[in-house]
Protein backbone atom coordinates (compact mmCIF):
# COMPACT_ATOMS: atom_id res chain seq x y z
CA UNK A 1 0.00 0.00 0.00
CA UNK A 2 1.33 3.41 -0.93
CA UNK A 3 1.39 6.45 1.28
CA UNK A 4 -0.66 9.57 0.85
CA UNK A 5 1.07 12.56 -0.76
CA UNK A 6 2.12 15.61 1.21
CA UNK A 7 -0.10 18.19 2.86
CA UNK A 8 -2.62 19.50 0.31
CA UNK A 9 -2.45 23.05 -0.89
CA UNK A 10 -6.20 23.49 -1.24
CA UNK A 11 -9.45 21.59 -1.50
CA UNK A 12 -9.59 20.30 -5.03
CA UNK A 13 -12.60 18.81 -6.69
CA UNK A 14 -12.37 15.11 -7.41
CA UNK A 15 -14.14 13.58 -10.39
CA UNK A 16 -14.66 9.94 -9.42
CA UNK A 17 -14.64 7.37 -12.15
CA UNK A 18 -16.41 4.05 -12.15
CA UNK A 19 -13.79 1.32 -11.78
CA UNK A 20 -13.45 -1.00 -14.70
CA UNK A 21 -14.49 -4.55 -13.89
CA UNK A 22 -12.77 -7.44 -15.60
CA UNK A 23 -13.26 -11.16 -15.53
CA UNK A 24 -10.99 -13.13 -13.27
CA UNK A 25 -9.38 -16.02 -15.08
CA UNK A 26 -11.17 -19.24 -14.29
CA UNK A 27 -13.87 -17.57 -12.27
CA UNK A 28 -17.28 -16.08 -12.94
CA UNK A 29 -16.89 -13.50 -10.13
CA UNK A 30 -16.15 -9.91 -11.08
CA UNK A 31 -12.90 -8.42 -9.89
CA UNK A 32 -13.42 -6.25 -6.84
CA UNK A 33 -11.37 -3.10 -7.23
CA UNK A 34 -8.19 -1.80 -8.81
CA UNK A 35 -6.86 -1.21 -5.28
CA UNK A 36 -6.77 -4.86 -4.22
CA UNK A 37 -6.98 -8.24 -5.92
CA UNK A 38 -9.73 -9.79 -3.83
CA UNK A 39 -13.16 -10.68 -5.20
CA UNK A 40 -14.96 -8.22 -2.97
CA UNK A 41 -17.02 -5.55 -4.67
CA UNK A 42 -15.75 -2.00 -4.80
CA UNK A 43 -16.69 0.14 -1.82
CA UNK A 44 -18.51 2.58 -4.08
CA UNK A 45 -21.18 -0.08 -4.72
CA UNK A 46 -21.10 -2.08 -1.52
CA UNK A 47 -22.41 -1.10 1.92
CA UNK A 48 -20.22 -3.42 3.96
CA UNK A 49 -17.31 -0.95 3.99
CA UNK A 50 -17.51 1.78 6.57
CA UNK A 51 -16.72 5.43 6.11
CA UNK A 52 -13.64 6.43 8.10
CA UNK A 53 -13.47 10.12 9.02
CA UNK A 54 -10.50 11.72 10.76
CA UNK A 55 -11.75 15.24 11.58
CA UNK A 56 -8.83 17.42 12.54
CA UNK A 57 -9.04 21.02 13.60
CA UNK A 58 -7.54 22.04 10.22
CA UNK A 59 -7.21 19.01 7.91
CA UNK A 60 -9.75 16.23 7.38
CA UNK A 61 -8.93 12.78 6.01
CA UNK A 62 -11.80 10.65 4.72
CA UNK A 63 -12.19 7.37 2.89
CA UNK A 64 -13.53 3.82 3.02
CA UNK A 65 -12.38 1.04 5.30
CA UNK A 66 -10.16 -1.64 3.81
CA UNK A 67 -8.15 0.81 1.72
CA UNK A 68 -4.56 1.82 2.30
CA UNK A 69 -4.93 5.57 1.98
CA UNK A 70 -7.70 8.17 2.26
CA UNK A 71 -9.83 8.99 -0.75
CA UNK A 72 -9.59 12.71 0.01
CA UNK A 73 -7.52 14.98 2.26
CA UNK A 74 -8.71 18.57 2.48
CA UNK A 75 -8.56 21.68 4.60
CA UNK A 76 -11.64 22.31 6.70
CA UNK A 77 -11.39 26.03 5.97
CA UNK A 78 -10.49 26.24 2.29
CA UNK A 79 -10.27 30.04 2.26
CA UNK A 80 -8.19 31.05 5.28
CA UNK A 81 -6.62 27.69 6.27
CA UNK A 82 -7.57 28.40 9.87
CA UNK A 83 -8.71 26.01 12.60
CA UNK A 84 -12.35 25.16 13.06
CA UNK A 85 -12.05 25.10 16.83
CA UNK A 86 -9.62 25.72 19.65
CA UNK A 87 -9.32 24.48 23.19
CA UNK A 88 -10.65 27.75 24.65
CA UNK A 89 -14.27 28.87 24.50
CA UNK A 90 -15.85 32.26 25.03
CA UNK A 91 -17.07 33.03 28.54
CA UNK A 92 -19.92 35.31 27.52
CA UNK A 93 -23.09 33.24 26.90
CA UNK A 94 -24.12 35.17 23.80
CA UNK A 95 -20.64 35.04 22.31
CA UNK A 96 -20.34 31.36 23.14
CA UNK A 97 -23.68 30.59 21.49
CA UNK A 98 -22.64 32.45 18.35
CA UNK A 99 -19.31 30.64 18.32
CA UNK A 100 -21.03 27.27 18.66
CA UNK A 101 -23.46 28.09 15.86
CA UNK A 102 -20.64 28.99 13.49
CA UNK A 103 -18.81 25.79 14.43
CA UNK A 104 -21.92 23.70 13.80
CA UNK A 105 -22.39 25.32 10.37
CA UNK A 106 -18.78 24.63 9.39
CA UNK A 107 -18.90 21.05 10.65
CA UNK A 108 -22.10 20.37 8.71
CA UNK A 109 -20.53 21.83 5.57
CA UNK A 110 -17.51 19.57 5.95
CA UNK A 111 -19.62 16.49 6.63
CA UNK A 112 -21.80 17.06 3.59
CA UNK A 113 -18.68 17.59 1.53
CA UNK A 114 -17.36 14.24 2.75
CA UNK A 115 -20.36 12.23 1.52
CA UNK A 116 -21.51 14.27 -1.46
CA UNK A 117 -18.21 15.44 -2.96
CA UNK A 118 -15.31 13.33 -1.69
CA UNK A 119 -16.88 9.85 -1.41
CA UNK A 120 -20.14 10.08 -3.41
CA UNK A 121 -21.75 7.68 -0.95
CA UNK A 122 -25.24 7.43 0.49
CA UNK A 123 -24.93 8.30 4.21
CA UNK A 124 -28.08 6.37 5.18
CA UNK A 125 -26.42 3.08 4.17
CA UNK A 126 -22.95 3.68 5.64
CA UNK A 127 -21.71 3.10 9.13
CA UNK A 128 -19.13 5.68 10.24
CA UNK A 129 -15.90 5.30 12.17
CA UNK A 130 -15.00 8.63 13.76
CA UNK A 131 -11.36 9.05 14.71
CA UNK A 132 -11.36 11.15 17.86
CA UNK A 133 -8.60 12.82 19.83
CA UNK A 134 -8.51 11.83 23.52
CA UNK A 135 -8.89 15.47 24.55
CA UNK A 136 -11.49 16.50 21.99
CA UNK A 137 -14.15 18.54 23.82
CA UNK A 138 -17.40 16.74 24.42
CA UNK A 139 -19.52 19.46 22.84
CA UNK A 140 -17.65 19.04 19.54
CA UNK A 141 -18.24 15.29 19.54
CA UNK A 142 -21.90 15.96 20.29
CA UNK A 143 -22.09 18.33 17.31
CA UNK A 144 -20.51 15.75 15.02
CA UNK A 145 -22.90 13.06 16.23
CA UNK A 146 -25.90 15.37 15.84
CA UNK A 147 -24.95 16.19 12.25
CA UNK A 148 -24.35 12.57 11.31
CA UNK A 149 -27.49 11.20 13.00
CA UNK A 150 -30.02 13.98 12.55
CA UNK A 151 -28.98 15.54 9.26
CA UNK A 152 -27.26 12.74 7.34
CA UNK A 153 -29.03 9.86 9.17
CA UNK A 154 -26.16 7.40 9.28
CA UNK A 155 -26.93 3.99 10.88
CA UNK A 156 -24.23 4.13 13.57
CA UNK A 157 -21.06 5.89 14.68
CA UNK A 158 -18.02 4.21 16.21
CA UNK A 159 -15.78 6.47 18.29
CA UNK A 160 -12.17 5.26 18.22
CA UNK A 161 -9.10 6.77 19.85
CA UNK A 162 -6.63 8.22 17.35
CA UNK A 163 -3.63 7.02 19.37
CA UNK A 164 -4.90 3.45 19.48
CA UNK A 165 -5.69 3.41 15.77
CA UNK A 166 -2.21 4.75 14.97
CA UNK A 167 -0.70 1.89 16.94
CA UNK A 168 -2.93 -0.63 15.16
CA UNK A 169 -1.76 0.65 11.78
CA UNK A 170 1.79 -0.56 12.52
CA UNK A 171 0.65 -3.95 13.82
CA UNK A 172 1.07 -3.24 17.54
CA UNK A 173 -1.27 -3.15 20.50
CA UNK A 174 1.23 -1.92 23.12
CA UNK A 175 3.33 1.20 22.91
CA UNK A 176 3.67 4.89 23.65
CA UNK A 177 2.12 7.13 20.98
CA UNK A 178 3.02 10.81 20.57
CA UNK A 179 0.58 12.76 18.40
CA UNK A 180 2.06 16.09 17.23
CA UNK A 181 -0.95 17.84 15.77
CA UNK A 182 -1.86 21.45 15.17
CA UNK A 183 -3.22 22.53 18.55
CA UNK A 184 -1.12 20.41 20.89
CA UNK A 185 1.18 17.40 21.22
CA UNK A 186 -0.18 14.52 23.28
CA UNK A 187 1.61 11.42 24.58
CA UNK A 188 -0.55 8.44 25.56
CA UNK A 189 0.66 5.00 26.70
CA UNK A 190 -1.36 2.03 25.41
CA UNK A 191 -1.12 -1.48 26.86
CA UNK A 192 -2.87 -4.46 25.28
CA UNK A 193 -5.06 -2.16 23.14
CA UNK A 194 -6.21 -0.30 26.27
CA UNK A 195 -5.30 3.40 26.43
CA UNK A 196 -3.94 4.44 29.81
CA UNK A 197 -5.72 7.77 29.94
CA UNK A 198 -4.59 8.73 33.48
CA UNK A 199 -0.99 8.70 32.22
CA UNK A 200 -1.75 11.09 29.34
CA UNK A 201 0.57 14.10 29.01
CA UNK A 202 0.23 17.08 26.70
CA UNK A 203 1.96 20.32 25.69
CA UNK A 204 0.91 23.31 23.55
CA UNK A 205 4.18 23.10 21.58
CA UNK A 206 2.75 21.85 18.29
CA UNK A 207 1.91 23.06 14.80
CA UNK A 208 0.10 26.20 15.91
CA UNK A 209 3.03 27.38 18.03
CA UNK A 210 5.43 26.48 15.23
CA UNK A 211 3.43 28.60 12.77
CA UNK A 212 3.33 31.62 15.07
CA UNK A 213 7.06 31.22 15.71
CA UNK A 214 7.81 31.28 11.97
CA UNK A 215 5.66 34.38 11.60
CA UNK A 216 7.52 36.11 14.44
CA UNK A 217 10.94 35.29 12.99
CA UNK A 218 9.97 36.50 9.52
CA UNK A 219 8.63 39.77 10.88
CA UNK A 220 11.89 40.37 12.73
CA UNK A 221 14.53 39.03 10.36
CA UNK A 222 12.86 38.43 6.99
CA UNK A 223 12.95 40.70 3.93
CA UNK A 224 10.36 41.71 1.37
CA UNK A 225 10.76 42.98 -2.18
CA UNK A 226 7.61 44.85 -3.30
CA UNK A 227 6.65 44.64 -6.95
CA UNK A 228 8.09 47.46 -9.09
CA UNK A 229 5.73 50.31 -9.89
CA UNK A 230 6.59 50.20 -13.61
CA UNK A 231 8.31 47.84 -15.99
CA UNK A 232 11.21 50.27 -16.38
CA UNK A 233 11.73 50.33 -12.62
CA UNK A 234 12.01 46.54 -12.60
CA UNK A 235 14.99 46.83 -14.96
CA UNK A 236 16.68 49.99 -13.75
CA UNK A 237 16.16 49.92 -9.95
CA UNK A 238 18.26 47.26 -8.20
CA UNK A 239 16.40 44.77 -6.05
CA UNK A 240 18.51 45.73 -3.05
CA UNK A 241 17.16 49.29 -3.17
CA UNK A 242 13.58 48.02 -3.06
CA UNK A 243 14.04 45.76 -0.04
CA UNK A 244 11.85 46.59 2.96
CA UNK A 245 10.70 44.93 6.13
CA UNK A 246 8.08 42.19 5.90
CA UNK A 247 4.50 43.54 6.08
CA UNK A 248 2.18 41.62 8.35
CA UNK A 249 -0.52 41.56 5.67
CA UNK A 250 1.38 39.13 3.44
CA UNK A 251 2.02 36.59 6.21
CA UNK A 252 -1.39 34.98 6.02
CA UNK A 253 -2.16 31.53 7.35
CA UNK A 254 -1.94 30.12 3.83
CA UNK A 255 1.54 31.60 3.29
CA UNK A 256 2.78 30.39 6.66
CA UNK A 257 1.39 26.91 5.97
CA UNK A 258 3.14 26.88 2.60
CA UNK A 259 6.44 27.89 4.21
CA UNK A 260 6.06 25.33 6.97
CA UNK A 261 5.30 22.40 4.68
CA UNK A 262 7.61 23.20 1.76
CA UNK A 263 10.58 25.12 3.17
CA UNK A 264 11.24 24.16 6.80
CA UNK A 265 13.10 21.15 8.16
CA UNK A 266 14.66 20.02 11.44
CA UNK A 267 18.43 19.93 11.81
CA UNK A 268 20.78 18.46 14.39
CA UNK A 269 21.01 19.74 17.94
CA UNK A 270 22.76 22.97 18.73
CA UNK A 271 26.26 22.81 20.15
CA UNK A 272 25.40 25.32 22.87
CA UNK A 273 22.26 25.37 24.92
CA UNK A 274 19.89 28.24 25.33
CA UNK A 275 20.81 28.60 28.99
CA UNK A 276 24.38 29.37 28.05
CA UNK A 277 23.15 31.94 25.56
CA UNK A 278 20.94 33.65 28.11
CA UNK A 279 23.78 33.68 30.62
CA UNK A 280 26.24 35.18 28.14
CA UNK A 281 23.87 37.80 26.70
CA UNK A 282 24.24 41.30 28.24
CA UNK A 283 21.38 42.54 30.33
CA UNK A 284 21.04 46.25 29.52
CA UNK A 285 23.39 46.80 26.64
CA UNK A 286 22.55 49.08 23.74
CA UNK A 287 20.69 47.07 21.09
CA UNK A 288 22.34 49.07 18.33
CA UNK A 289 25.66 47.38 19.13
CA UNK A 290 24.27 44.07 17.84
CA UNK A 291 23.86 43.87 14.11
CA UNK A 292 20.98 41.74 12.84
CA UNK A 293 22.08 38.37 11.51
CA UNK A 294 22.96 38.49 7.83
CA UNK A 295 21.73 35.91 5.38
CA UNK A 296 23.20 32.45 5.69
CA UNK A 297 23.82 32.54 1.96
CA UNK A 298 27.52 33.39 1.44
CA UNK A 299 26.66 35.61 -1.52
CA UNK A 300 25.36 39.16 -1.08
CA UNK A 301 21.55 39.08 -1.12
CA UNK A 302 18.59 41.38 -0.61
CA UNK A 303 18.16 40.17 2.95
CA UNK A 304 21.74 41.13 3.78
CA UNK A 305 21.31 44.59 2.24
CA UNK A 306 18.05 45.25 4.05
CA UNK A 307 19.47 44.25 7.39
CA UNK A 308 22.30 46.74 6.97
CA UNK A 309 19.95 49.56 6.01
CA UNK A 310 17.01 48.96 8.33
CA UNK A 311 18.89 48.00 11.48
CA UNK A 312 16.66 47.49 14.44
CA UNK A 313 13.58 49.08 12.89
CA UNK A 314 11.73 45.85 12.15
CA UNK A 315 12.54 44.31 15.52
CA UNK A 316 11.47 47.40 17.44
CA UNK A 317 8.18 47.83 15.59
CA UNK A 318 7.13 44.19 15.71
CA UNK A 319 4.58 43.07 18.27
CA UNK A 320 5.92 39.54 18.43
CA UNK A 321 8.77 38.10 20.46
CA UNK A 322 11.02 35.16 19.75
CA UNK A 323 8.72 32.89 21.76
CA UNK A 324 5.71 34.03 19.72
CA UNK A 325 4.01 35.88 22.57
CA UNK A 326 2.89 39.52 22.49
CA UNK A 327 5.43 41.90 23.97
CA UNK A 328 4.38 44.16 26.83
CA UNK A 329 7.31 46.59 27.18
CA UNK A 330 8.39 47.52 30.68
CA UNK A 331 11.22 49.61 32.03
CA UNK A 332 14.41 48.15 30.62
CA UNK A 333 12.61 45.02 29.45
CA UNK A 334 12.45 45.97 25.77
CA UNK A 335 16.22 46.43 25.60
CA UNK A 336 16.90 43.09 27.22
CA UNK A 337 14.40 41.36 24.92
CA UNK A 338 16.00 42.84 21.79
CA UNK A 339 19.45 41.81 23.03
CA UNK A 340 18.24 38.28 23.58
CA UNK A 341 16.68 38.17 20.11
CA UNK A 342 19.92 39.20 18.48
CA UNK A 343 22.04 36.74 20.45
CA UNK A 344 19.60 33.92 19.76
CA UNK A 345 19.47 34.74 16.05
CA UNK A 346 23.26 34.88 15.85
CA UNK A 347 23.46 31.46 17.48
CA UNK A 348 20.95 30.03 15.01
CA UNK A 349 22.85 31.53 12.10
CA UNK A 350 26.17 30.04 13.22
CA UNK A 351 24.64 26.57 13.35
CA UNK A 352 22.80 26.75 10.03
CA UNK A 353 23.87 25.61 6.57
CA UNK A 354 20.64 26.19 4.67
CA UNK A 355 20.36 28.78 1.90
CA UNK A 356 17.87 31.57 1.47
CA UNK A 357 14.64 31.08 -0.47
CA UNK A 358 12.67 33.58 -2.51
CA UNK A 359 8.92 33.08 -2.41
CA UNK A 360 6.36 34.86 -4.55
CA UNK A 361 3.51 36.28 -2.45
CA UNK A 362 0.48 38.47 -3.04
CA UNK A 363 1.43 42.07 -2.17
CA UNK A 364 -0.60 44.13 0.31
CA UNK A 365 -3.56 46.15 -0.90
CA UNK A 366 -1.53 49.37 -0.88
CA UNK A 367 1.07 47.83 -3.22
CA UNK A 368 -1.20 46.03 -5.66
CA UNK A 369 -0.92 48.91 -8.15
CA UNK A 370 2.50 47.65 -9.24
CA UNK A 371 3.40 44.95 -11.69
CA UNK A 372 3.51 41.31 -10.66
CA UNK A 373 3.84 39.87 -7.18
CA UNK A 374 6.09 40.63 -4.27
CA UNK A 375 9.02 38.48 -3.17
CA UNK A 376 9.44 37.20 0.37
CA UNK A 377 13.06 36.37 1.23
CA UNK A 378 13.20 33.58 3.81
CA UNK A 379 16.62 33.35 5.52
CA UNK A 380 18.09 29.86 5.55
CA UNK A 381 18.64 29.83 9.29
CA UNK A 382 14.91 30.39 9.84
CA UNK A 383 14.09 27.43 7.62
CA UNK A 384 16.47 25.21 9.56
CA UNK A 385 16.15 26.48 13.14
CA UNK A 386 12.53 27.60 13.44
CA UNK A 387 11.55 24.13 14.71
CA UNK A 388 13.81 24.59 17.75
CA UNK A 389 10.79 26.00 19.56
CA UNK A 390 9.33 22.47 19.69
CA UNK A 391 12.38 21.10 21.52
CA UNK A 392 12.97 23.94 24.01
CA UNK A 393 11.47 22.74 27.28
CA UNK A 394 12.03 23.54 30.91
CA UNK A 395 8.60 25.09 31.49
CA UNK A 396 6.01 23.33 33.62
CA UNK A 397 3.10 24.32 31.37
CA UNK A 398 5.00 24.13 28.06
CA UNK A 399 7.15 21.02 28.09
CA UNK A 400 9.06 20.08 24.99
CA UNK A 401 7.93 17.15 22.86
CA UNK A 402 10.73 15.04 24.34
CA UNK A 403 9.78 15.95 27.91
CA UNK A 404 6.16 14.98 27.24
CA UNK A 405 7.29 11.45 26.36
CA UNK A 406 9.52 11.22 29.42
CA UNK A 407 6.81 12.58 31.73
CA UNK A 408 4.39 9.95 30.43
CA UNK A 409 7.01 7.25 31.08
CA UNK A 410 7.39 8.45 34.67
CA UNK A 411 3.66 7.89 35.21
CA UNK A 412 3.66 4.43 33.67
CA UNK A 413 4.03 1.48 36.08
CA UNK A 414 7.58 0.26 36.53
CA UNK A 415 7.03 -3.12 34.91
CA UNK A 416 5.74 -1.46 31.70
CA UNK A 417 8.42 1.18 31.24
CA UNK A 418 10.85 -0.97 29.28
CA UNK A 419 8.08 -2.12 26.92
CA UNK A 420 6.84 1.42 26.37
CA UNK A 421 10.36 2.79 25.90
CA UNK A 422 11.12 0.35 23.11
CA UNK A 423 7.77 0.92 21.31
CA UNK A 424 7.45 4.68 20.77
CA UNK A 425 5.36 5.79 17.79
CA UNK A 426 5.31 9.36 16.43
CA UNK A 427 2.22 10.52 14.52
CA UNK A 428 0.65 13.80 13.47
CA UNK A 429 1.15 16.39 10.77
CA UNK A 430 3.89 18.28 12.59
CA UNK A 431 5.95 15.07 12.78
CA UNK A 432 6.17 15.08 8.96
CA UNK A 433 8.87 17.76 9.09
CA UNK A 434 12.05 16.27 7.58
CA UNK A 435 14.40 15.26 10.37
CA UNK A 436 11.81 15.58 13.15
CA UNK A 437 11.83 11.97 14.36
CA UNK A 438 15.65 11.50 14.41
CA UNK A 439 15.98 14.82 16.24
CA UNK A 440 13.36 13.71 18.77
CA UNK A 441 15.34 10.54 19.46
CA UNK A 442 18.44 12.65 20.07
CA UNK A 443 16.52 14.94 22.43
CA UNK A 444 15.32 11.93 24.44
CA UNK A 445 18.91 10.85 24.94
CA UNK A 446 20.00 14.37 25.86
CA UNK A 447 17.20 14.82 28.40
CA UNK A 448 18.10 11.59 30.19
CA UNK A 449 21.87 12.18 30.13
CA UNK A 450 23.64 12.67 33.49
CA UNK A 451 23.78 16.26 34.67
CA UNK A 452 27.09 18.11 34.73
CA UNK A 453 27.24 18.84 38.44
CA UNK A 454 30.00 21.15 39.61
CA UNK A 455 31.72 20.82 42.94
CA UNK A 456 31.40 24.58 43.52
CA UNK A 457 27.64 24.39 43.72
CA UNK A 458 26.37 24.29 47.26
CA UNK A 459 22.83 23.32 46.31
CA UNK A 460 22.31 19.91 44.67
CA UNK A 461 20.62 19.87 41.28
CA UNK A 462 17.34 18.05 40.92
CA UNK A 463 17.71 15.20 38.44
CA UNK A 464 14.23 14.91 37.02
CA UNK A 465 14.67 11.83 34.84
CA UNK A 466 17.21 9.91 36.90
CA UNK A 467 14.87 6.94 37.25
CA UNK A 468 14.64 6.63 33.45
CA UNK A 469 18.41 6.57 32.86
CA UNK A 470 18.68 2.75 32.96
CA UNK A 471 16.20 2.67 30.05
CA UNK A 472 18.37 4.76 27.71
CA UNK A 473 19.66 1.75 25.69
CA UNK A 474 16.05 0.63 25.13
CA UNK A 475 14.79 3.86 23.50
CA UNK A 476 13.39 2.93 20.08
CA UNK A 477 11.01 4.80 17.79
CA UNK A 478 9.02 2.43 15.61
CA UNK A 479 8.82 4.77 12.60
CA UNK A 480 12.29 6.27 12.86
CA UNK A 481 13.59 6.64 9.28
CA UNK A 482 17.21 6.65 10.50
CA UNK A 483 17.44 4.27 13.48
CA UNK A 484 20.60 4.26 15.54
CA UNK A 485 22.19 0.99 16.61
CA UNK A 486 21.80 0.28 20.30
CA UNK A 487 23.19 -2.21 22.79
CA UNK A 488 19.65 -3.44 23.48
CA UNK A 489 18.38 -6.24 21.27
CA UNK A 490 14.80 -5.14 21.91
CA UNK A 491 15.54 -1.63 20.61
CA UNK A 492 17.33 -2.92 17.51
CA UNK A 493 14.38 -5.18 16.65
CA UNK A 494 11.76 -2.41 16.99
CA UNK A 495 13.51 0.75 15.79
CA UNK A 496 12.44 1.74 12.29
CA UNK A 497 10.41 -1.43 11.68
CA UNK A 498 7.00 0.22 11.32
CA UNK A 499 5.35 0.26 7.87
CA UNK A 500 6.16 3.34 5.82
CA UNK A 501 2.89 5.18 6.39
CA UNK A 502 3.15 8.92 6.71
CA UNK A 503 2.72 10.06 10.33
CA UNK A 504 -0.25 12.27 9.40
CA UNK A 505 -2.33 9.36 8.05
CA UNK A 506 -1.54 6.63 10.59
CA UNK A 507 -4.72 7.25 12.58
CA UNK A 508 -6.86 7.03 9.46
CA UNK A 509 -5.10 3.86 8.26
CA UNK A 510 -5.75 2.32 11.67
CA UNK A 511 -9.44 3.22 11.34
CA UNK A 512 -9.50 1.66 7.89
CA UNK A 513 -8.01 -1.52 9.33
CA UNK A 514 -10.49 -1.55 12.23
CA UNK A 515 -13.40 -1.14 9.82
CA UNK A 516 -12.17 -3.96 7.59
CA UNK A 517 -11.91 -6.26 10.63
CA UNK A 518 -15.41 -5.21 11.79
CA UNK A 519 -13.97 -3.84 15.00
CA UNK A 520 -13.55 -0.36 16.39
CA UNK A 521 -14.38 1.72 19.42
CA UNK A 522 -17.66 2.30 21.21
CA UNK A 523 -20.49 2.08 18.65
CA UNK A 524 -23.55 4.27 19.06
CA UNK A 525 -26.60 3.31 17.00
CA UNK A 526 -29.06 5.86 15.71
CA UNK A 527 -31.90 4.27 17.68
CA UNK A 528 -29.93 4.72 20.89
CA UNK A 529 -29.23 8.31 19.96
CA UNK A 530 -32.93 9.02 19.36
CA UNK A 531 -33.89 7.44 22.68
CA UNK A 532 -31.46 9.67 24.57
CA UNK A 533 -33.02 12.88 23.24
CA UNK A 534 -33.60 15.09 26.32
CA UNK A 535 -36.51 16.89 24.63
CA UNK A 536 -38.59 13.77 24.03
CA UNK A 537 -41.93 13.25 25.78
CA UNK A 538 -42.50 10.64 28.46
CA UNK A 539 -45.77 8.94 27.47
CA UNK A 540 -46.38 7.39 30.89
CA UNK A 541 -46.02 10.47 33.06
CA UNK A 542 -46.89 13.10 30.42
CA UNK A 543 -43.79 15.00 31.40
CA UNK A 544 -42.01 17.07 28.78
CA UNK A 545 -38.32 17.77 29.34
CA UNK A 546 -37.52 21.17 27.89
CA UNK A 547 -33.89 22.18 27.46
CA UNK A 548 -33.20 25.93 27.18
CA UNK A 549 -31.98 27.00 23.78
CA UNK A 550 -29.00 28.85 25.26
CA UNK A 551 -27.83 25.78 27.13
CA UNK A 552 -26.61 22.84 25.10
CA UNK A 553 -26.35 19.61 27.09
CA UNK A 554 -24.44 16.75 25.40
CA UNK A 555 -26.19 13.42 25.43
CA UNK A 556 -24.93 10.73 27.74
CA UNK A 557 -24.61 8.11 25.00
CA UNK A 558 -21.42 9.67 23.62
CA UNK A 559 -18.37 7.92 25.10
CA UNK A 560 -16.19 10.14 27.25
CA UNK A 561 -13.37 8.68 29.32
CA UNK A 562 -13.14 11.83 31.49
CA UNK A 563 -16.72 11.36 32.69
CA UNK A 564 -16.66 7.66 33.58
CA UNK A 565 -15.04 6.17 36.67
CA UNK A 566 -11.47 4.99 36.41
CA UNK A 567 -10.94 1.22 36.52
CA UNK A 568 -10.37 -0.09 39.99
CA UNK A 569 -6.91 -1.34 40.81
CA UNK A 570 -5.83 -4.30 42.87
CA UNK A 571 -7.60 -4.66 46.24
CA UNK A 572 -5.62 -3.43 49.23
CA UNK A 573 -3.56 -5.97 51.09
CA UNK A 574 -5.18 -7.12 54.33
CA UNK A 575 -3.03 -8.61 57.06
CA UNK A 576 -4.41 -12.02 58.03
CA UNK A 577 -4.75 -12.74 61.73
CA UNK A 578 -2.72 -15.74 62.94
CA UNK A 579 -4.77 -18.88 63.49
CA UNK A 580 -5.04 -19.94 67.14
CA UNK A 581 -3.14 -23.06 68.11
CA UNK A 582 -5.03 -26.31 68.93
CA UNK A 583 -3.82 -26.13 72.54
CA UNK A 584 -5.38 -22.71 72.97
CA UNK A 585 -8.63 -23.89 71.46
CA UNK A 586 -8.78 -26.92 73.78
CA UNK A 587 -8.10 -24.80 76.82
Amino acid sequence: MSTVPGTPRAKTGIIPATPTTTRVAGSHVLQASPHYTTTRRHSLYGTEDRVVIDPGSRIWKVGFSGEGKPRDVFYADTKNYSSLWSWSRATDPAEKAEQDNMLAINLERCMRSVFHESLLAEPKARKVILVEHPLMPLYIKDMLAHILFSNLQVPSISFASSHLLSLLSVGRITGLVLDCGHLESTALPIFAARPLFPQLRTTPLAGSRFSSHIRALLLLFGSYLPPPATLSAAVNVPAANRTTRVPQEILTDAVIEDIKTRCCFVSDTLESSLTDVRASSPAIDDPSDHEPPPSSDPAMSESEFSRGSLGQESAAESEFSIVSHPIHPTFGGETRNENHLQVLANMYMRHSTATDLHMRVVPPVSQQTGTGRGTLVIPGWIRERAAEVLFEGGDVDESSVAEVILDALLKVPLDLRKTMTSSILITGGTAMLPGFIPRLHTELLRATAPLNTSSTRSRPTYDRYASLRPLVPHFAILNNPAPVASSSARANVNAGKAPAFTPATMAWVGGSLAGALKTGGVEVAREKWDESDPSQTDQDDDVVMVVPASEHVPRNVIPDWTRGPLPAGAPPAVALKPMPSPQAVGA
